[in-house]
């Protein structure tokens, strides 16, 4: 695994559970608010983590961490996270995955193996404008609606999320996005926030109330719709 980071504790990762925190290093897209820019443009930019230094950290702190969650980056991009996972798992720690939902085949892999205990995946945006939210000329949208269905229909808990920027999003897109992947448990949206370290330039967040008009637009369609990162 080409692990670019390591946050060794986390509330927010994995909800309901203490957890540490694995980036891996590359991703398909290029979006252009992404806030974690170095992970994508650069994915060898450092020196990676040893897996093995993961696991030191695991077992010093047995009983304190619940699991690990893995982002990046698109962590399935790495073609050893099954065996990186299996190795979590078989030390009794639990598992959170993000993915952005272009790699439905690898992600069936992991879910019936067994390895993921819960997922979260990306909703870019509604489909009509998803190639560029993620700053690409052409995407292929049946690998997100195959990531979709293989999560709703895994057992496992999950949640979908869209990073709502002013530039790309309007509460039109955002009630059909929800609209698309009706059902869903969760639908959950985020404030975007500039970390300085961005892949584009000149994007902002949108206010807390038109992030809460969005959320009950959105709401309908989903089991539970809620904001994040708003005051």
């Amino acid at each position: 695994m080409n692990i670019q980071g390591l946050q060794k504790l986390t509330l927010l990762d994995y909800p309901g559970h203490t957890a540490c925190t694995v980036f891996t290093g590359g991703c398909n897209l290029r979006c252009p608010f992404c806030h974690n820019a170095p992970l994508v443009l650069e994915p060898n930019g450092s020196e990676p983590f040893a897996e093995e230094e993961i696991f030191s950290l695991l077992e010093k702190r047995r009983g304190i961490l619940d699991g690990v969650a893995v982002t990046g980056g698109e962590p399935l991009l790495q073609k050893d996270i099954g065996g990186f996972l299996q190795k979590v798992k078989d030390r009794g720690f639990a598992v959170k995955l993000d993915t952005n939902g272009f790699f439905p085949d690898r992600l069936a892999e992991l879910l019936a193996a067994g390895l993921v205990d819960y997922a979260a995946m990306d909703i870019k945006n509604r489909p009509e404008k998803y190639a560029l939210t993620c700053g690409l000329e052409d995407v292929d949208l049946n690998k997100i609606e195959k990531s979709v269905r293989l999560l709703m229909e895994s057992g496992i808990e999950y949640e979908f999320r869209t990073t709502v920027v002013k530039e790309f999003h309007t509460a039109d897109d955002i009630e059909a996005a929800a609209r698309w992947i009706g059902g869903a448990k969760r639908y959950y949206l985020q404030a975007f926030k500039d970390s300085g370290a961005l892949i584009g330039e000149g994007y902002s967040e949108v206010p807390a109330e038109e992030m809460r008009e969005m959320a009950r637009r959105a709401a309908p369609f989903v089991e539970r719709c809620e904001v994040r990162g708003v005051e």
